[in-house]
């Protein structure tokens, strides 16, 4: 929207020249969902406390001390995220690409899944949603729209690359999908928002690991959307993708602002309008920029909470026992005697090491 007006003044002073640099939109993007964060934080969590009363309502067969220490916090601090991510990137963006039109819409359906998950949680008492089969349907509906659409943006020069799926470490080459494509799209996408939903347990313990998967994102659609960049690196180039770091540059200013009142002790919870969104959101972007495989080492930390709950449910079923004394992975060390704040920065040092491999991935070729 911004970029639009400005382009008026253009001709008139050179400063205007800034907003053209994909990098400067990232900046105002990111500082802008942060303040906005910042400044409406007190007003979100008021309007939501005073609405929920009694807060997230907290599982009975969760770790003893989460029945104690957050009840009565306020859920659906997803909104406020939502609201920022969105007004900044309407505010900064070129709002002629597609690949933000595609991401935005798949953000804001998870969303609003998310939103009437969290709604019947609280208007009921219970920390049960509505019918998990439903909730599928509708994340994998959404999925396939979204992946569909993705087909028909993709450049086409080169045979197979919009269903191509690239390798980390091999150098031009991906692996054309073909018909699979859709499928593999739909997993990627639902996979991430619902393990992003998982690793969700924890004061603090998902928003900053979404922070730092999209800052390796945001690098990778920086450099696959410049030729020159993608070039050096051997990876696909995808004109148009670099814009995407408007939308990630959004989304990590918004997770600091609402990292403040997140922090442990919670002032706020994303609850799924947030944790749905936000993981749906890493996962089509990971299309859009071909690194599926990489997004999988950014945010190895959501893979290993979801394995650890597949692991115990496979487990409890074919033998009767349970591998950890809770899934998912950080209620397991919560049981152990691990303090809330120690499982929090722990997961979050292993995630910025798995985020600095990601990276490294896109040289080492």
């Amino acid at each position: 929207m911004l970029l639009e007006l400005l382009k008026l003044f253009d001709e008139t002073s050179h400063i205007f020249n800034l907003f053209n640099y994909i990098t400067f939109r990232v900046g105002g993007a990111l500082m802008t969902s942060m303040f906005m964060a910042f400044i409406l934080g007190p007003y979100f969590i008021k309007y939501l406390r005073d609405k929920q009363g009694k807060g997230q309502p907290i599982r009975k067969d969760g770790p003893e001390g989460h029945i104690i220490k957050k009840a009565g916090t306020p859920t659906m601090g997803g909104l406020l995220l939502l609201t920022c991510i969105i007004i900044s990137t309407l505010l900064w963006s070129d709002l002629n690409n597609p690949f933000l039109w595609t991401v935005m819409l798949v953000t804001l359906s998870y969303g609003l899944i998310g939103f009437y998950d969290d709604f019947l949680k609280v208007s009921r008492h219970s920390p049960k949603g509505f019918s998990g089969k439903i909730k599928i349907i509708l994340e994998f509906a959404i999925a396939l729209i979204a992946c569909w659409f993705l087909t028909g943006i993709f450049p086409s020069g080169k045979e197979g690359f919009e269903t191509g799926l690239a390798i980390p470490f091999l150098k031009d080459f991906t692996i054309n999908l073909g018909v699979f494509f859709l499928p593999f799209g739909c997993l990627v996408i639902v996979g991430a928002s619902n393990a992003v939903n998982l690793t969700d347990g924890l004061d603090g313990l998902a928003i900053v690991p979404v922070m730092i998967a999209c800052m390796s994102l945001a690098f990778i659609a920086y450099f696959v959307g410049n030729s020159v960049f993608s070039d050096y690196l051997g990876i696909p180039y995808i004109p148009g993708s670099a814009e995407i770091t408007i939308f990630l540059g959004a989304i990590i200013g918004a997770s600091l602002g609402f990292l403040w009142y997140n922090a442990p002790p919670a002032m706020v919870f994303m609850g799924d309008t947030g944790s749905l969104a936000l993981g749906a959101t890493i996962g089509s972007i990971a299309i859009m920029v071909k690194h599926e495989i990489v997004l999988a080492i950014a945010g190895g930390l959501f893979v290993l909470e979801t394995l650890s709950v597949v692991i115990q449910v496979i487990s409890f079923k074919l033998t009767g026992k349970r591998v950890f004394m809770m899934a998912p992975l950080h209620h397991h060390f919560e049981k152990k005697g691990w303090a809330e704040s120690t499982i929090v920065i722990r997961f979050w040092i292993i995630t910025i090491v798995l985020a600095l491999i990601s990276l490294a991935t896109l040289k080492i070729r």
